[in-house]
């Protein structure tokens, strides 16, 4: 969706508007500044995703109330990186430029679906739900999160699958087109994406109490097999010989852009974007791998501890018997 009207009139004032495909005015050439200048709070995302931060603040609140203890850090990913990106790529000023550049639209492909939804993930929203709300709504989200449509989508699998043919349908049939003519279709395309990174990662992540997730070895080999198909994707993008989206991008006239150009760079930011998401997630997962690793270990310490503490409870003679090396 072209979020420029407001932009073309600070810049244009007086001017004929020029009109791109589709009847809307073309935005002037795009700069860092425009990012931060130009936010547009009037959209169903804005209310979608103040009612999710509020609802989750809520329910730390509840937990402080009642005693017990939320970790600050998850409250952090989920507002900040999580919420928090996802605004910062839509609600911005990237938001009136997402289809009028290839390049911008491919750095909320990355931010929705692959860089949202980790952070999202280490939130930790549902655990926070089954911590707070009431006996029935509780047994409902559970019901939900166990149903055999949730077992089916968070498979790592199934999900991997997803997460993988997803661009490949949409960029190389005329969906992408459909999308850059349509603005309900372009904003169902940004709830896909974060749908689709949220059951990619999730499952992969672990702190939910979500069906499917496998043992840390098998979730970074999964993760590991996704790096080479963003870099077959962003490698096709950029030698692509045709533009994508067909004659959309020409259409627009941009004198300050050239549309072959900026499906290079489009190509190279899901190239390094996703190959560095992906490294960076392996990376993750190896940590949690090792941290549950130590806490094996120190569970099974524990266990032997008290189990030698009962043996020797139940031998009184091997109890009283000194320690070897110690004077009788």
């Amino acid at each position: 969706m072209l979020h420029v009207d407001s932009i073309f009139a600070a810049t244009s004032a007086g001017s004929a508007a020029v009109l791109a495909a589709g009847g809307d005015a073309v935005p002037p050439p795009f700069t860092v500044a425009r990012i931060f200048t130009e936010i547009q709070l009037d959209s169903w995302l804005t209310l979608g995703l103040l009612l999710a931060a509020g609802l989750y603040l809520y329910g730390a609140y509840r937990l402080r109330l009642r005693g017990d203890r939320w970790p600050l850090v998850r409250t952090v990913c989920f507002l900040g990186p999580g919420l928090g990106g996802i605004a910062a790529v839509t609600l911005s000023g990237l938001g009136a430029y997402d289809t009028t550049l290839l390049s911008v639209h491919m750095v909320q492909h990355m931010a929705l679906s692959m860089v949202s939804p980790i952070f999202l993930a280490l939130g930790a929203p549902v655990t926070l739900a089954l911590r707070t709300l009431p006996v029935r709504p509780r047994k409902r989200l559970l019901a939900v999160v166990h149903s055999r449509i949730a077992k089916i989508y968070s498979f790592p699998l199934v999900a991997f699958a997803i997460f993988v043919v997803n661009p490949f349908a949409l960029y190389f049939t005329d969906l992408y087109r459909y999308t850059l003519e349509h603005a309900w279709a372009h904003e169902l395309v940004h709830a896909h994406f974060i749908a689709t990174g949220c059951v990619f990662f999730w499952p992969l992540l672990g702190l939910d109490p979500l069906p499917g997730r496998w043992p840390y070895p098998a979730r970074a080999l999964l993760m590991l097999l996704s790096v080479p198909f963003h870099t077959v994707l962003g490698l096709t993008v950029m030698q692509s010989s045709t533009l994508f989206g067909g004659d959309w991008y020409p259409s627009l006239d941009l004198a300050w852009s050239d549309p072959w150009s900026d499906q290079v760079v489009a190509g190279g930011v899901l190239w390094a974007g996703g190959e560095f998401v992906s490294v960076t997630m392996l990376a993750v997962l190896v940590v949690q791998w090792i941290k549950q690793s130590e806490r094996e270990a120190r569970r099974l310490d524990r266990e032997l501890d008290r189990q030698e503490a009962r043996e020797r409870t139940a031998d009184p003679a091997t109890a009283a018997a000194p320690a070897p090396g110690a004077p009788a």
